[in-house]
């Protein structure tokens, strides 16, 4: 990369716990940086070991919990995100189901108060990990909530 490069603005991070077990194994960081823009990958439910939760409300909070640890890798929270799109694995015949869409708008409450991400909602019969049912990704610009 030469000087003046827009790669060389960019920034990668992994989550700590988790995130070097995803780089070795899958071979991709958890977020980058670019200016004041901070991009993640999706984050599941799972714990340190990669482990999910029975209950699907416990899921989705720690899917909320890693996005929260994975923004801050790059010095970003909540209060800076602007876009999330969420992928579920539904439990309904013709819709996401409640439960999803309830935790969802819990936490986006509780973590961003009166502020509202635009929100895409997306159901999927499978996502990358046995027994995933939840996975959040989000777009932050840092200073969003100034």
């Amino acid at each position: 990369m030469t000087k003046g490069d827009p790669l060389s603005q960019i920034e990668f991070f992994m989550t700590p716990g988790y995130g070097p077990k995803m780089r070795a194994n899958l071979h991709y960081n958890q977020a980058l940086r670019i200016g004041d823009r901070v991009e993640i990958s999706g984050q599941g439910g799972w714990d340190d070991n990669l482990r999910f939760p029975a209950d699907l409300e416990d899921e989705i909070v720690r899917a909320f919990d890693n996005v929260e640890r994975t923004l801050a890798t790059a010095g970003a929270s909540w209060g800076d995100v602007v876009s999330v799109n969420s992928y579920h694995v539904p439990t309904a015949a013709d819709t996401i189901g409640d439960e999803h869409t309830r935790v969802m708008v819990e936490q986006f409450r509780k973590r961003m108060g009166d502020r509202a991400p635009i929100w895409t909602q997306i159901g999927v019969p499978a996502l990358g990990a046995p027994g995933m049912r939840v996975e959040i990704r989000v777009t932050a610009v840092l200073g969003a909530n100034a």
